[in-house]
């Protein structure tokens, strides 16, 4: 189904809440209210969204922690970029130290043999079995934009059964896959196809088991994290919006891609300042579409709804953002 709307609405006033960190691209939410996100130093940090705003360090991960999944005995599942699958147990306050040795462990780092290089994101079932995504075979976090323009599309969707053990690969080809979300009754899991601006949809049970349909095409921007709400509602971050030149280059020869990609990889990259996130309903229709064009938070990675809020992470910017989800009863 491609994304349609009768039109954005406005996204509420963002209200800043420093973290003491660059990057937050992943927000969650634990079962006490707290806010957790990962930070470009590898710190994993608590913060409640309402109030005075007292930011706990509660693990290192000693890499990039990207994705992060909250399990019900209150451990972390942990994305990191250059660590791979991570299992974390959280510190009760921010001492010194946290982050040790006994409190992060590595449960996938390779894939038949191959190293795993940018996980991105994870989503758990009930039953303990993990949805992962690898976003790309060829190049590493700090070079996202080069598998964007080169598409390369070598990105994965894995799945670690219950007791661990070897990752199965469910989905491979993948256009930079990044979040990744399971419907209410785990009947299906959901990938973000970054590069192809679409959902990917994997039926995990039911007549449909194990096939692969789209649950949202032709998006208005690069999807980003995936989060559910307690309504079913599928939140999706844009990352930034769909521009000309590169859908263009997209469909150019791959000798020009390459090219285009040498050319700019020296620069910086400076994403426009517009917020903008979607939440999709479970048939795919857009239930919300809301965005805020002068926002001042560049990158949208992540978008959580929580107690009437909406919680938005970034790749870039030194903190998180929350705002009232409209339409609140």
């Amino acid at each position: 189904m491609t994304a349609r709307t009768a039109g954005p609405g406005a996204l509420p006033p963002l209200r800043p809440i420093p973290l003491g960190g660059t990057g937050p691209e992943d927000v969650v939410v634990d079962r006490e209210g707290r806010v957790i996100t990962g930070v470009a130093d590898g710190r994993i940090l608590r913060v409640r969204p309402r109030g005075p705003a007292r930011v706990e360090q509660i693990a290192r991960t000693g890499g990039r922690p990207l994705g992060l999944e909250v399990l019900p005995d209150g451990r972390l599942l942990v994305c990191d970029a250059e660590r791979g699958l991570l299992r974390v147990t959280p510190e009760a306050d921010s001492r010194a130290g946290a982050g040790s040795a006994r409190s992060v462990e590595v449960l996938v780092d390779r894939v038949a043999g191959e190293p795993l290089r940018f996980c991105s994101s994870a989503a758990a079932a009930a039953d303990g079995t993990v949805y992962f995504t690898a976003s790309s075979r060829r190049f590493g976090l700090q070079e996202w934009l080069g598998d964007l323009m080169e598409r390369t599309a070598t990105g994965r969707l894995l799945r670690l059964p219950p007791g661990g053990g070897e990752p199965e690969v469910l989905l491979d080809g993948l256009d930079f896959a990044n979040g990744v979300v399971l419907a209410e009754d785990e009947s299906w899991v959901a990938v973000a196809e970054t590069g192809a601006y679409r959902l990917t949809r994997l039926w995990l049970s039911g007549p449909l088991t194990g096939q692969r349909d789209t649950l949202v095409a032709n998006l208005p921007g690069f999807p980003g994290n995936l989060s559910r709400g307690t309504d079913g509602t599928v939140w999706v971050a844009l990352a930034g919006p769909r521009q000309r030149p590169l859908d263009w280059l997209r469909r150019a020869p791959a000798g020009a891609r390459r090219a285009a990609w040498r050319a700019v990889r020296p620069l910086p990259v400076r994403p426009l300042p517009v917020a903008r996130v979607l939440g999709i309903g479970p048939g795919g229709r857009v239930r919300h579409d809301l965005r805020h064009r002068r926002a001042g938070y560049r990158m949208v990675t992540s978008v959580y709804a929580h107690d009437g809020m909406l919680i938005l992470g970034s790749l870039l910017e030194k903190g998180i953002v929350a705002c009232e989800l409209p339409g609140r009863a």
